[in-house]
Formats: C-alpha cells, structure tokens, sequence
C-alpha cells in the first residue's frame, strides 16, 4: 500500500473505535455506578512501514474515568454508595472483580449480590452474608455491618494498584490484572446509589466532532485514491 494512504488508514481505525467508546458510554448514561471510558491514543512506526518512515496513530486503550457521579438517596437497606475513591470488591466465580454500582440484593442464605449474581466481599475477601431473620441492618461509613446492633463484617474498599490498566470485565464491573490497594478515603453511605458519571451532551458534543474528523479522513482517502489512478493513468498511455 501507499506510505501516503498508511497514517489516514491507521487514523481512521483509531477514530472508528473512538466513536464506539463513545457510543457505549451514551448508551450507559443511565447506568448505576457506570464508569465512562475515553481512548489513548499514540504514534508509532509501523514495522512495515519502518524503510519509509511512516509515522503511524494508535488507539490501543481506554482509559476509565475517575469522576465521582452524582450520590442520589433510594432509602434501599442493601443500597451502598462510595463517596470518595475506590471500589467495591465483588467475586466472580473466584476472580476477584471491582465495582462503584452498590446495589445489591440478600440471597437465600443471605450472602449479599449484585443483581449479575457477583458476592459482595469483605476486607478479607469474603462473602459478606447477613442473617435472614435480621430485623435491623445498618452499614457505617467504614464498611462495618451490623444486624440488630451486632457487628458482623466490614466491606472492604480496595483501588486497583495500577489504575491505568482497570479494564472494563461487563457492564459497571472491572478487572484490576496488576493487583489490589486499599482505598485511601472511601466512605459508605447506605441507601444511596452513585449514578453514572456519563456526560451525554459532552459525548455528543465529542461524537460530532470524531464524525466530522472521520468524514475528513474519507475524504483525503478519496483524493488520494483519484490522484493515484491518475498519475496510473498519465504513465500507461
């Protein structure tokens, strides 16, 4: 291929899977605990490419934002908000996950779960169950559970090591691959819920502008396509 057509090509990739992100988060706008998502973005040389010095676009991650969302009051006894930084840690199937969504639900035996079926775990990784038959639960701002005034377990609050590779697992759950750390200055509030922290007029606002980008990346693509067979054109006659 044409070094020339090589950097637009790799571009209009890159904005292609921008306009994605950006869709997937518009489409969370709604969603409790959602994290929105943006694209890195880099240059490198391709290794084809390298004799020719062609200098090449990436996007080869997402980055998840750190943005507290909105805390709106639900009066829900097993709904928990973070207020501040970090996670709530949730098991999947034995993989540790993380999570800002806090709704969750009792079981039969009275493990507590996200509506996805996830066990929510406490600071030393597991299970948080309370009794069936409890008539009062009360969760403090530390994490500490008690029922009916008898302190059971205490949530745990964790942020990923590295926060930069936090990767998005399904819906508002990620996977944290480098490892967990306590968080620093997390605090529950129970019966609350954190909305997502979606901007929708800032993402359309930034749809328009990967579109318009886009469009112009097609249309050079189209210019250089036509002066190509042109100059093919001039040589064959």
């Amino acid at each position: 291929m044409d070094p020339s057509s090589l950097a637009p090509l790799s571009r209009q990739r890159g904005l292609l899977h921008e306009m994605s992100v950006i869709a997937q988060n518009i489409a969370n706008a709604q969603t409790t605990g959602y994290r929105e998502q943006g694209v890195l973005f880099s240059e490198y040389l391709a290794p084809e490419a390298a004799q020719d010095g062609v200098s090449m676009t990436q996007a080869h991650g997402r980055l998840v934002s750190n943005v507290q969302g909105a805390l709106h009051e639900t009066g829900g006894q097993f709904d928990l908000a973070i207020d501040g930084q970090g996670y709530f840690q949730v098991d999947d199937g034995g993989t540790a996950r993380l999570t800002r969504a806090g709704h969750f639900v009792p079981d039969a035996v009275g493990t507590l779960r996200t509506p996805d079926g996830y066990a929510l775990m406490d600071l030393g990784g597991m299970p948080v169950q309370v009794p069936p038959d409890a008539q009062e639960i009360a969760i403090a701002p530390d994490g500490t559970v008690s029922a009916d005034g008898q302190p059971l377990a205490q949530i745990g609050i964790v942020s990923p090591e590295n926060p930069s590779n936090l990767t998005r697992s399904a819906g508002a759950v990620f996977a944290a691959p480098d490892g967990l750390i306590p968080a620093a200055d997390g605090m529950l509030r129970q019966g609350y819920l954190e909305s997502s922290n979606v901007d929708p007029i800032k993402q359309m606002a930034r749809m328009v502008e990967v579109q318009r980008a886009y469009e112009m990346g097609q249309s050079f693509l189209q210019s250089e396509d036509e002066r190509l067979r042109n100059a093919i054109d001039t040589l064959t006659r």
